[in-house]
Formats: structure tokens, C-alpha cells, sequence
């Protein structure tokens, strides 16, 4: 038993030698089920957020489905439904409902989070301390919204408002939103519109602001 162990622990350093990280910080495990355009659940029963985006809502419990939920949903399960994956992880490996937190690949390279965002089915989602992929994400979300991709499609705004962004939790409020109004005033940044606060990277209060 010991000598495993210690094999086990030969195999980390080796990793940590050539490779720079340890090999737990990624695994390989096939998709049982797709919950939804942003959850996957893994064979072995455990669920996975991906980390970076968030998709529409489909309807759960007492919430309506938002608009592109359930088309998120679909194309999600077609690209990645009952495939082996890679899960990478980053600094924070768990959410607060102690799902995995990961970035998905396929056997090919297909990265499964840029991939939604690439074709409209979620946007950027900033959640520190795991940002290795922000930069990439966001570059691709303005191509998705400059393309009209998707949630971008037919993209209107009826009338002009004001949003506040938090640059700290990059999150954008309405004016009026009390979450909003207690955010210090060295992290606001003012929109004219959501379309602009989605460009530079922010996602909206999901308290005060329906997509």
C-alpha cells in the first residue's frame, strides 16, 4: 500500500518537473448527462459548472425559461453529449453548491466554454480567482455579438438607460438596483446601454436586470 502511494506521489513531482503543474489540476472522464448550456454531469455522478460563461436559464423550480435556454441546452448536449472530456481546472475548483468548476475539451482541442460563447448560447461571466481564460472568452463573445450570434441575434434595446458596472466583480446594475447603489465609487463605471457593458466584459445582476 505504501509503495503505491509513494509511486503516486513520484508520478505529481514528475508532472510538476516536466510540465509545470501537477496532474491533479486536470483529469479525463466521460458526460453522463447535459443538465443545461453551462452543467454537465460526469459518469461518476458528479456535476461540473463550466467556469467563465453562463448560458440562459431553462425553467427550474418557480423560474420561467429565459429566451435561448433551452436552445443553449440543445446545442450544448450536441457537442458534447456522452464524450470522454478533459477538465481543467483553475485556482478555485468548486462553487458554493460544490459543483466542479472546470474548462472542457474534447479528445480534438474543442474548447466546450468558448464554443457556447462562440455561437450566442452564453456570455462572459468574470468569477475571481479563476480567469485563465478570460481574455480568450471575451475576444470571442465580440466576435459572437458583432456576428449576431445566437443572444445577440436581433439584438434591441427599446430605450436608453443608464447601467452601473462594478469593476471589481464585474457585474453591471440598473441605477436603481440597491446593489448597485452600495458598490464604492472608485469601482463604477457608467453604460448607455447593455450591449456596451457586455462588450467591455461585464455581466448583468441577475437581481435587477432580465437579458
Amino acid at each position: 500500500m505504501m509503495r503505491k502511494y509513494f509511486l503516486y506521489l513520484q508520478l505529481i513531482l514528475l508532472s510538476v518537473l516536466l510540465f509545470g503543474k501537477t496532474a491533479l489540476e486536470q483529469e479525463w472522464n466521460h458526460v453522463k448527462r447535459v443538465n443545461d448550456g453551462d452543467t454537465i454531469v460526469l459518469s461518476d455522478g458528479r456535476h461540473v459548472r463550466y467556469i467563465g460563461i453562463n448560458a440562459p436559464e431553462i425553467a427550474h423550480k418557480n423560474h420561467l425559461a429565459e429566451i435561448y435556454g433551452y436552445a443553449a441546452k440543445k446545442y450544448n448536449r450536441s457537442i458534447i453529449g456522452s464524450k470522454r472530456a478533459r477538465l481543467e481546472f483553475d485556482k478555485e475548483k468548486h462553487d458554493r453548491y460544490g459543483r466542479l468548476l472546470a474548462y472542457i475539451f474534447l479528445s480534438d482541442g474543442t474548447f466546450i466554454n468558448k464554443k457556447m460563447i462562440e455561437k450566442g448560447y452564453a456570455y462572459v461571466l468574470v468569477r475571481k480567482p479563476n480567469v485563465k481564460y478570460n481574455k480568450m472568452l471575451l475576444q470571442t463573445q465580440r466576435g459572437a455579438m458583432s456576428s449576431k450570434q445566437g443572444i445577440w441575434h436581433n439584438w434591441n434595446e427599446k430605450e436608453e438607460k443608464e447601467y452601473l458596472g462594478n469593476k471589481e466583480s464585474k457585474r453591471f446594475h440598473l441605477k436603481t438596483c440597491p446593489y448597485g447603489k452600495r458598490m464604492n465609487k472608485r469601482n463604477r463605471v457608467l453604460f448607455t446601454s447593455k450591449w456596451s457593458a457586455f462588450w467591455a466584459g461585464f455581466a448583468p445582476c441577475k437581481r435587477c436586470i432580465k437579458k
